[in-house]
């Protein structure tokens, strides 16, 4: 189930996007990157639905996924 980002407090979507960013471990090359800047970063991809927020019920997990992955159907 896709969770609007919109419909998550400020403080709540930080916090996930934090977690998010942590968990991954994401390369991003030569330059070293803040927190803050990968945190800013993921909001702009929610923003522009690249990324989606999924809350799986199976897992009782949230994620953070790309959506072209989520809404791909083989």
């Amino acid at each position: 189930m896709i969770i609007p980002f919109t419909e998550l407090g400020e403080d709540t979507l930080t916090n996930l996007i934090e977690h998010f960013v942590l968990q991954e471990g994401t390369e991003y090359g030569d330059r070293d990157i803040s927190l803050d800047e990968k945190v800013a970063q993921v909001k702009q991809q929610l923003e522009r639905r690249e990324a989606v927020i999924v809350y799986s019920e199976l897992h009782d997990s949230v994620n953070i996924v790309p959506a072209a992955q989520f809404h791909h159907k083989p």
